[in-house]
């Protein structure tokens, strides 16, 4: 399955660790509905920014997943090759 990294730009304040960490429970218990699954995530605080690497069909099943879980969708998705 395709392997994608998608990047949410400019967070708000309040998405600190914890905020994000919730965030990707919420993914997970909605990931089956669109046969994605979420591997990782990474927070970079003091550039205000989330990666989030998931397996997925395609690019927006990905989106449908952050989209019906929390409505934080991302700014960009990326298709990777684990190297």
């Amino acid at each position: 399955m395709p392997l994608f990294m998608d990047v949410h730009n400019d967070i708000p304040a309040e998405a600190d660790a914890q905020a994000v960490a919730k965030a990707h429970r919420a993914d997970l218990r909605v990931q089956d509905k669109y046969r994605t699954r979420y591997v990782s995530y990474w927070l970079d605080e003091s550039q205000r920014k989330i990666f989030c690497l998931v397996e997925a069909p395609d690019a927006e099943s990905a989106h449908a997943v952050h989209r019906e879980a929390h409505g934080l969708v991302a700014d960009e998705v990326y298709e990777v090759q684990q190297g």
